[in-house]
């Protein structure tokens, strides 16, 4: 039963993202201004998914380096920002709204399907970490127990996990929503 409800989540996120994203697009309003604050927005949480990709080893280890130290989602923790820096640079209530609406409701019930897994691959190891380090918000320092792991950002381990694929994605979304500008200016829709 867990497994069929990881699979739905991780197979809708996907799968609701596209319509959403095209709403999005039909829906915002941008200007220059709020394509720059946005992007800068976007540009921290490209930071932090990249910092924490660098620490990751999926199904090889339990990671608490790094900002793993801090926070238990640190690439969800960074989404959150991409999904913020979107809505600001939409300009539009409705539009960033729906974006962050698709955040809250798929990703909160990703991270609840992940926290199962590692509950289950890694028993009292995870229990123990949970209960140290926060789920999604960060705490400003890390905790005592997972600050000096030795273990530290690995460049080719970032590249491993494809994190360069956000970057161009948003990038990429950046430059669809100048489009959108545009078009809004050109054409008036």
């Amino acid at each position: 039963m867990v497994k069929e409800q990881r699979n739905f989540w991780m197979r809708w996120r996907v799968r609701t993202g596209y319509p959403v994203a095209v709403i999005y697009w039909i829906l915002a309003a941008p200007t220059p201004v709020s394509i720059l604050l946005g992007g800068l927005v976007a540009a921290a949480g490209l930071l932090i998914r990249g910092a924490a990709s660098g620490h990751l080893r999926k199904y090889e280890e339990l990671v608490t380096s790094g900002p793993y130290a801090r926070t238990r989602n640190p690439l969800y923790f960074g989404s959150a920002f991409l999904a913020v820096g979107f809505a600001l640079a939409g300009h539009s209530w409705w539009a960033g709204g729906i974006v962050v609406g698709y955040f809250a409701v798929f990703y909160s019930a990703v991270m609840r399907n992940e926290e199962r897994d590692l509950r289950t691959r890694y028993g009292a190891a995870f229990d123990e970490y949970a209960s140290r380090v926060r789920l999604f918000f960060p705490r400003i320092s890390s905790a005592p127990e997972f600050q000096s792991t030795g273990k530290a950002f690995d460049f080719a381990q970032y590249r491993r996990n494809r994190e360069y694929k956000a970057l161009l994605g948003t990038l990429a979304g950046i430059g669809i929503v100048w489009v959108r500008m545009w078009i809004r200016r050109r054409f008036g829709f």
